[in-house]
């Protein structure tokens, strides 16, 4: 029977959204994440490939509002749910999948494509740069100890209930979005994503717990949401606190949410994913080895629309370089571009007949694009190509950016 690729109907999620867990390993998930998933699919923009009644391949896309170097808030297609049934692969569905919704993303005027990557090979042929890491900790509270800044002990925290808490700290992440790369600003919607608590989700641990940072006249200027696991040898205690979110405005409320969660009874490790590679707790602990922090690839940026999408951040340093890019997939963005930088970061990007000082394809454009990847890191891997010698340096020095770009959860 011939494949179908068509646009999702309201009536069909059901079916098409068990696909995906079947493509996923076939565990169900729990009532609570299916209903949140459901409210905020977007059916005109989920693609299903079908098999007559059955559904043997998706793809869908959020609409976000993506952070990027300089604080602008860029339209950005959210990639995900994307899956192919076990019994229809190498048959060319993912290709498809992925040919039809770059198409509708610039199409529908977005500049970028992001996604995260169950398998990081995959993406990178469709043009997918990884962009942003991860830094995981497990840290040995029995062992580390923390130095905190002046201000600190001024910092009043509170537990509260993670629903009470829920606009006091989405303040908090609003104001934080801008000033990190990476970070999407927080659609209709997904202000109930990072309360998802079913029971099957906790590991064992108690519900999501959440302490709020207050100054003295009470304005919340951080928080963090957590859980304890208890676990208990046959002398002791050696339960764990299970970090979720922690966000501050300031150097004091960074510190002293850290130093609640390492003070917490019964508990020796505080285990905290998903944090920015550069968090200050690094230089808070008293022992990094003790922490044993790893990273893994976490954000894959596409350029779309790149004239659009390079001008739309802002740049660390002056520059005038033309890139040749190669992009076989979308190749309306193929050929040679002039990126020029202004005194104060901002640029125009146009095509130019000028013969080319830098070589590379969309993949490391998408890596460097928000500032954490230097252009210099990957020309050491073979990957950009320098075609008039200081353009390389000049380039990557713009790119650059102050701080790493970050993605705080998954989509």
């Amino acid at each position: 029977m011939a494949l179908e690729m068509r646009v999702l109907q309201a009536d069909e999620w059901d079916v098409w959204y068990d696909h995906l867990e079947l493509a996923f390993g076939g565990v169900p998930e729990s009532p609570e994440e299916r209903e949140l998933y459901k409210s905020l699919t977007d059916t005109d923009r989920s693609l299903g490939v079908w098999n007559g009644d059955t559904c043997v391949g998706s793809a869908g896309a959020f609409t976000f509002r993506l952070s990027v170097p300089g604080g602008a808030l860029v339209p950005a297609a959210g990639v995900s749910m994307v899956g192919v049934s076990p019994t229809h692969r190498r048959r060319g569905v993912l290709t498809s999948l992925m040919r039809r919704q770059l198409d509708d993303v610039r199409a529908g005027g977005e500049p970028l494509a992001v996604l995260t990557a169950s398998e990081p090979a995959i993406y990178g042929r469709f043009g997918y740069g990884t962009a942003t890491y991860a830094l995981s900790l497990d840290i040995d509270t029995t062992r580390v100890r923390l130095s905190v800044p002046p201000g600190t002990d001024g910092i009043r925290l509170r537990l509260v209930d993670p629903r009470e808490a829920l606009a006091d700290c989405e303040r908090v992440y609003a104001a934080l979005a801008p000033t990190r790369p990476g970070v999407p600003a927080r659609q209709p919607g997904w202000e109930r994503f990072p309360l998802l608590d079913p029971p099957s989700m906790r590991g064992g641990g108690s519900p999501l717990k959440c302490v709020v940072a207050e100054r003295e006249d009470g304005e919340v200027v951080g928080y963090a949401r957590y859980r304890v696991t208890p676990e208990w040898d046959q002398t002791c205690s050696e339960g764990k606190v299970e970090v979720r979110d922690l966000d501050a405005l300031d150097p004091a409320a960074c510190a002293a949410l850290w130093r609640y969660l390492f003070s917490i009874d019964l508990t020796w490790t505080v285990r905290a994913p998903r944090r920015p590679v550069d968090d200050p707790v690094l230089h808070l602990v008293s022992d990094v080895r003790r922490s044993r922090p790893r990273t893994r690839d976490a954000l894959h940026v596409r350029l779309v629309d790149l004239p659009a999408a390079l001008e739309a951040r802002t740049y660390a340093a002056p520059m005038d370089v033309v890139v040749a890019v190669e992009d076989a997939f979308c190749p309306w963005n193929e050929g040679r571009w002039r990126l020029a930088v202004d005194a104060k970061g901002a640029a125009r990007c146009t095509r130019t007949a000028d013969p080319a000082e830098l070589e590379l394809s969309v993949r490391e454009l998408g890596s460097a694009y928000l500032g954490g990847i230097t252009l210099t890191s990957l020309a050491a891997a073979g990957l950009v190509r320098e075609l008039r010698p200081g353009a390389l340096t000049e380039a990557s020095r713009a790119f650059a950016g102050d701080v790493a770009p970050w993605l705080p959860h998954g989509f």
